[in-house]
């Protein structure tokens, strides 16, 4: 997914004419701490609250204003791909991000909650399954075989995410499956001596809450 499908159109930019107050508004409204600042379609660069607030000018145009961003790349590219927008609004702590296209005018801003629906779709967090974490060593990681294990089950990888420790030669490898039940793929994974670090399934989220609810019916009666 590229950064020009998840573009949040209910996003206006500020033009260089706009009052200081104006912008606290309408980040107010849009519940961010961003905006962008465009003149016709040309892109002038990203303002944020303490921009405005820290120059105690809210009755001056945002024109007027030095932007702390100014010299950093806080915008992406139309064909960006969502991974690396993702990396570029976390080392900046952007509540939003322009999008331009390949002449660097403005085609609109990505959104935190667009970001995250993006992730969501295509990671298949909203897919009905299970979500298995194995603990690996950076040497034993397989994923041929972490697949075979996993399909030998009639079940298949959804997603699938590494992430490493730089002070562990250990890696964390979490499986996203189209299983509700992975009792089965657990054993196989404890027999071909894999270490699960957790596991989450919906039968186990199901019936931990049918528990709940017959504990609080069993009060109830008391």
């Amino acid at each position: 997914m590229i950064a020009k499908e998840i573009i949040n159109n209910a996003i206006i930019p500020l033009k260089t004419s706009d009052k200081a107050s104006f912008a606290l508004e309408l980040m107010d409204e849009y519940k961010v701490s961003h905006l962008p600042i465009v003149n016709n379609i040309e892109f002038l660069g990203l303002i944020s609250n303490s921009d405005i607030v820290n120059q105690e000018m809210i009755d001056e145009p945002i024109g007027n204003h030095s932007l702390s961003m100014a010299e950093l790349i806080s915008h992406c590219n139309e064909d960006q791909h969502m991974f690396e927008i993702v990396k570029l609004v976390s080392s900046l702590k952007l509540s939003l991000i322009p999008v331009l296209d390949i002449k660097n005018n403005y085609l609109g801003s990505i959104t935190l909650d667009k970001l995250v629906d993006a992730f969501s779709s295509i990671c298949s967090i909203e897919t009905p399954g299970g979500v298995i974490v194995l603990e690996i060593s950076n040497r034993d990681y397989l994923l041929t075989q972490i697949a075979q294990i996993v399909e030998s089950n009639n079940a298949k990888i959804l997603s699938l995410f590494i992430s490493s420790n730089p002070d562990s030669t250990k890696l964390e490898v979490t499986i996203k499956i189209n299983k509700i039940d992975i009792e089965n793929v657990l054993q196989t994974f404890t027999r071909y001596n894999y270490s699960i670090k957790s596991s989450f399934s919906e039968v186990e989220s199901f019936d931990n809450l049918k528990d709940r609810y017959d504990s609080l019916m069993r009060y109830l009666n008391v």
